[in-house]
């Protein structure tokens, strides 16, 4: 009997170790397979058969990408609206979520139905450009950041990890002279990174992949975000009027160098900042992505 359990459970780890390989494979290709062509040269990756390895390397896809002056802006406007987005999304979220999570906060209630009914329902597109239009926000930065500093599913977030914390030391902070304030940001926060760190990754992945509201609330390449750029770039007539402009600074950019390679490394470019974040904020992250789902 044993002997069958023991045979049946290395049979299941065979199966699962498998499956989560077939996984892996499925979900890292594509990004290993832009990468690749990213690297080859653009005729040569136009004959095809570029699908494990780089055939012909090259660094004049991203030589080519990165002179064109237009990229390098949207890329500081990206990092501008990902960083300030992240840290007044946080602060702004966290300090709401803790006066939320205060038994003795009047209309308690109240705020509790306001906020779920905004998590179902939306005024929708046109009253919110109007909205946007009104309050001075058109073609502004500000647009990225006024609109994305609440949401109330992360305030039950930060809610359900500010509950688990133990009372006694709010009380005794109070007994020592501290304010709100104080306890907020000398108690709370130092003692809430998993959740900062696991609701900083999600608004700084929206940021940093937001392109339809810099479509739609903005005009002209001066706030244009790398997303809206790759967007452009995907479309073929964009890409070869942007490769036959940089031509002349790429030397054999013809040759070298093709509208698919180019969307390419402007894909892998826009990818790598996040995929090299995350493994610094993983242990972080998983444990924040736990809160709640444990009592005792």
């Amino acid at each position: 009997m044993v002997k069958d359990r023991s045979w049946r459970e290395h049979l299941f780890n065979a199966c699962n170790v498998l499956i989560m390989l077939i996984l892996i494979v499925f979900t890292l290709y594509p990004f290993w397979y832009s990468v690749i062509g990213s690297f080859n040269e653009g005729a040569d990756y136009a004959r095809g058969g570029v699908y494990l390895f780089t055939r012909q390397f090259t660094w004049d896809n991203y030589s080519a990408l990165f002179s064109d002056s237009a990229l390098i802006r949207a890329f500081g406007v990206t990092v501008a609206r990902t960083v300030i987005g992240t840290f007044t999304h946080i602060v702004f979220t966290a300090m709401f979520a803790y006066a939320f999570s205060r038994q003795n906060l009047k209309y308690r209630k109240f705020y509790s139905m306001l906020g779920l009914s905004s998590m179902y329902l939306s005024g929708g597109m046109i009253p919110f450009f109007i909205l946007i239009n009104s309050l001075g926000l058109y073609n502004h930065f500000l647009v990225f950041i006024i609109p994305a500093l609440f949401s109330f599913w992360n305030v039950i977030l930060f809610r359900s990890y500010f509950a688990e914390l133990p009372e006694a030391l709010i009380e005794s902070a109070k007994i020592d002279g501290a304010g709100e304030y104080t306890i907020f940001f000398k108690f709370i926060l130092p003692l809430s990174k998993p959740v900062i760190a696991a609701v900083s990754l999600f608004t700084a992945v929206g940021h940093w992949n937001a392109y339809y509201d810099a479509m739609i609330y903005t005009f002209g390449d001066h706030l244009q975000t790398v997303q809206l750029y790759i967007l452009k770039l995907v479309q073929s007539t964009e890409a070869a009027l942007l490769l036959a402009n940089m031509s002349g600074t790429v030397g054999t950019a013809h040759s070298t160098v093709t509208t698919t390679t180019l969307q390419l490394s402007a894909m892998v470019a826009a990818s790598l900042p996040i995929v090299l974040i995350y493994p610094f904020v993983q242990k972080y992250f998983i444990k924040g992505m736990l809160i709640g789902s444990v009592k005792g």
